[in-house]
């Protein structure tokens, strides 16, 4: 039973953190209306900034998870092979 009261509570949050309250749904511009808190961006520079920022986010999200799955590091003296050696 305590476990449905924390399952029930989690995903009450989860709803509430990301949808919008009825007054920022009202004053958010239609691409995010319902989707985020605050007045969203007032001028064609924030929506400039807002797109180099998610190009920027992008691009690092697909640079981090190449070098996670292919290091490419072969050399026996790396110091990856230190640290995960059974020595």
């Amino acid at each position: 039973m305590k476990r449905k009261y924390i399952i029930f509570s989690v995903l009450f949050l989860i709803n509430q953190l990301i949808l919008a309250c009825p007054v920022c749904d009202r004053q958010s511009p239609s691409i995010t209306k319902g989707m985020a808190h605050g007045s969203g961006p007032n001028s064609n520079w924030e929506w400039v900034i807002i797109g180099i920022m998610t190009i920027i986010t992008i691009f690092t999200l697909i640079y981090s998870v190449k070098y996670l799955v292919h290091p490419k590091e072969e050399g026996s003296n790396h110091i990856k092979n230190s640290i995960l050696s059974d020595n």
